[in-house]
């Protein structure tokens, strides 16, 4: 599924993927986030940490309507931050980085911690 913009120089096709790395880059670079999750966790509960080159699995893509996009994140905290306020600062930040860089409106970024690390200072 592809994103179809229309300008006055003609039609740009923004795949999904390219949505969800943006999306992903932005995620990973606020304070308190470890990594991306898998959206399908473990039979155990035991969450596998993305690498950069797999944010796309982390993160769902859904365009509702006319020009309704709506992003699924899911993520994996730092132990010891505030995970509402890690959670907002995503958001936020997804939200910029694709309005800046691609020119498109997120309607919702919703997030899912799927687990808490403990990180090495």
């Amino acid at each position: 599924m592809a994103i179809e913009m229309k300008t006055q120089y003609g039609q740009i096709d923004i795949s999904t993927e390219v949505v969800a790395a943006i999306a992903g880059g932005a995620a990973i670079d606020c304070y308190g986030i470890v990594g991306m999750a898998s959206q399908k966790q473990l039979k155990d509960g035991i969450t596998e940490l993305l690498g950069k080159d797999n944010f796309s699995r982390g993160i769902v893509v859904r365009k509702e309507e006319e020009d309704e996009l709506n992003i699924d994140m899911y993520i994996i905290v730092s132990y010891g931050t505030k995970i509402s306020e890690v959670a907002h600062n995503v958001q936020t930040k997804v939200k910029y980085q694709l309005d800046q860089m691609l020119g498109l409106s997120v309607d919702s970024v919703n997030i899912y911690v799927q687990g808490v690390r403990v990180t090495n200072p």
